[in-house]
């Protein structure tokens, strides 16, 4: 074969690879999951990767993601570009195909309240989950991640239950200490109020501190990424911040990383990919620092996928 034929049909295969890849497309499920605990059926968006990414049969990591305060899941596909995120970093390899689960919870901040949303998630969520979809019913296979609300949510739920979580990721994470700050959404949530006014004694007492205290006693590790904008309006960088301080003086691993950004998808649909990088391959795309506890932050192009 001459060199200008070879050259010929290495392109061709080139070209035919990227077309496969850009011709990759995972669908979004909406399920009804009946929870007993609920006593009703829940409402829940899962991502499901295309077929063709993965091999027959595949079983699939399993990423929990979360919703912010005043919304749903629907956020994250309308707002959040997820499916189309999700095939972009599939199709080039930068993360390997897996579910994502997105239940709505309303303003629960994914606590048991009103409604028993944090043992309606651990008891029927979660094996519903294992048990009808093709998602890998193990720890080690199995992240949690979120934004602002969902964040709290999910350092909430991978500490009150390190056994199901290997990895929790939070964006922009309504996690203060000592308290929110007077603009935050949590200071209106019924959850950490009595008598119709926010209690102070009682968010401290829901809030990461002594999980953090409890999980540094036990057998497991749960390994943490945080991320916030310095612009954020409602300081989640000071609060991510001090999380993941407090994270790594318990013995446990933490990357954090600050950079621009306010609170909102602009930045969270950029810093879901380093996020979902270090859930489903333990790694992070921005470069260490000589400082350990901060984060280059990485071109905002990096993150740009074809919106559906």
């Amino acid at each position: 074969m001459s060199a200008w034929r070879r050259v010929a049909v290495l392109v061709l295969a080139l070209l035919a690879v990227g077309l496969a890849g850009a011709a990759m497309a995972g669908e979004i499920e909406r399920v009804a999951v009946p929870s007993r605990v609920l006593g009703r059926s829940w409402p829940v968006l899962i991502y499901q990767p295309d077929p063709a990414a993965g091999e027959a049969d595949a079983r699939y990591p399993v990423v929990y993601l979360l919703h912010g305060a005043n919304s749903d899941a629907t956020s994250w596909v309308e707002q959040g570009h997820l499916a189309a995120l999700m095939d972009h970093l599939i199709a080039t390899r930068r993360i390997p195909p897996c579910l994502v689960v997105m239940p709505s919870v309303g303003n629960s901040w994914y606590l048991d309240g009103a409604e028993p949303i944090e043992t309606a998630f651990v008891q029927d969520l979660v094996p519903w989950v294992d048990r009808h979809e093709p998602g890998a019913a193990e720890r080690a296979e199995r992240a949690i991640a979120g934004v602002s609300m969902g964040g709290y949510g999910a350092v909430h739920l991978a500490l009150a239950h390190p056994e199901l979580f290997d990895r929790v990721a939070a964006l922009s994470p309504a996690v203060y200490v000592p308290e929110p700050p007077a603009q935050s959404a949590a200071r209106r949530a019924a959850v950490f109020q009595r008598g119709g006014v926010f209690d102070p004694a009682l968010w401290r007492h829901l809030n990461y501190p002594p999980l953090l205290d409890r999980l540094a006693r036990g057998p497991w590790r749960v390994k943490l990424f945080v991320s916030a904008g310095t612009e954020d309006g409602l300081h989640t960088s000071i609060a991510g911040a001090i999380l993941a301080q407090a994270w790594r003086a318990h013995g446990q691993p933490a990357r954090y990383h600050a950079g621009p950004g306010h609170h909102d998808f602009a930045l969270w649909r950029h810093d879901l990919v380093p996020a979902l990088v270090f859930l489903l391959k333990g790694k992070t795309l921005f470069s260490e620092e000589k400082n350990p506890k901060t984060f280059i932050h990485m071109s905002r192009a990096d993150s740009q996928a074809p919106a559906k």
